[in-house]
């Protein structure tokens, strides 16, 4: 307690971020749930087959319930949770309690389940803060139905879906060809491929560490890699339970997953087990450079007590000579010559001389 009383005026906290890992390790999911309801909810409705498209942007929910029965095939994307909300969306559309509750949770493992004709996913995007330098989680929970798709987003201001949108927009594209398992199929893969472009980002940071600990390997240097630890942490919590997922996916043998679609869902799980390999190498890594951190400090240190093992030698025989010479005896030689200070000193610049040649052909420095 006495050492954080006075690390806390030299800033040594807040430079290795504490609070970041109170919120990576604070998770516990046999708490009651309390989120916190949305102040603004955004819903859109997309409504396609081969020939046509509609799309709109609803004010409430109860006007998206009426496309339930519409035919073709329907998303509902419904951005900002409020509980209300998302239990009429859900018994409208049939989506069993469980799947709800799990909906409207927070800080879930990403997961698949299947109940009572419904399939239920729940996973996590992930973003990259530039300014924060952290990894940040949205959670996403996807409803597949017979010939429709719900999502359910937390933050109703980004997501990684606007390439899906605009593939909606095109008449021969794959997705308006397919069915509704086509559709959550896109949606599963273009969350994956964010994935990616987050880990480049933790990449570059890796590799501007990795710079930082070989030029300097000071604090800060241990600090940033503490950071990014923590950061691949949050991704590796979010990208190994994905991999279930999809084999949740792949093995079902639901009616509403067309046995053609499978072998895309197959593709999705190679790309999820690529992005687990490629976050246990950054882990890797970043084991590698903590060694080397403490190795260029424990270099560092014995270049340090070499250069003053190195000047307690050659200081030694003047120590020696004056300690002789200053003695309370009468009978010391050259004590009355004229020129015996002079000889003292020379013997004691002549001596360290000749020891650092000595040091020099040996390969001590």
């Amino acid at each position: 307690m006495r050492q954080n009383k006075y690390l806390r005026y030299l800033g040594v906290p807040a430079l290795f971020g504490t609070k970041r890992t109170k919120e990576i390790l604070s998770v516990n999911p046999t708490l009651a749930t309390s989120r916190k309801e949305a102040e603004a909810v955004s819903i859109y409705v997309y409504n396609y087959n081969a020939d046509h498209l509609f799309q709109d942007e609803l004010q409430n929910t109860e006007a998206c319930l009426d496309f339930r029965e519409k035919g073709g095939i329907t998303w509902i994307n419904i951005d900002g949770l409020r509980k209300n909300d998302v239990e009429k969306v859900g018994a409208h559309f049939g989506v069993h309690a469980l799947i709800t509750e799990d909906i409207l949770s927070i800080n879930q493992r990403p997961k698949m389940d299947e109940v009572e004709g419904r399939m239920f996913c729940l996973l996590n995007m992930l973003y990259y803060n530039e300014k924060t330098s952290t990894v940040e989680t949205e959670q996403i929970s996807i409803v597949l139905g017979e010939n429709f798709v719900l999502s359910f987003q937390e933050d109703a201001h980004r997501d990684v879906f606007d390439p899906l949108r605009h593939k909606l927009g095109i008449a021969k594209s794959a997705v308006r060809q397919r069915g509704a398992d086509y559709l959550l199929y896109s949606m599963l893969d273009m969350i994956v491929d964010n994935y990616y472009l987050v880990m480049e980002k933790l990449g570059e940071k890796i590799e501007m560490a990795e710079e930082d600990v070989i030029r300097n390997s000071n604090s800060r240097s241990l600090a940033g890699i503490n950071q990014l630890k923590k950061e691949l942490i949050v991704l590796k919590r979010n990208i190994a339970p994905v991999r279930e997922l999809l084999n949740g996916f792949i093995r079902s043998e639901s009616d509403l997953i067309e046995e053609r679609t499978t072998k895309y869902f197959k593709d999705v799980y190679d790309h999820i087990v690529q992005a687990f390999d490629l976050t246990e190498n950054y882990r890797d890594m970043m084991m590698g450079m903590q060694d080397l951190y403490l190795n260029n400090v424990n270099l560092r240190m014995n270049e340090v007590m070499k250069v003053m093992a190195v000047v307690t030698c050659l200081m030694a025989p003047a120590t020696v000579i004056g300690g002789i010479f200053g003695m309370n005896f009468d009978r010391i030689p050259y004590i009355h010559n004229k020129y015996g200070f002079l000889i003292a000193v020379s013997a004691m610049l002549i001596v360290p001389v000749w020891m650092l040649g000595v040091f020099r052909r040996r390969g001590w420095f």
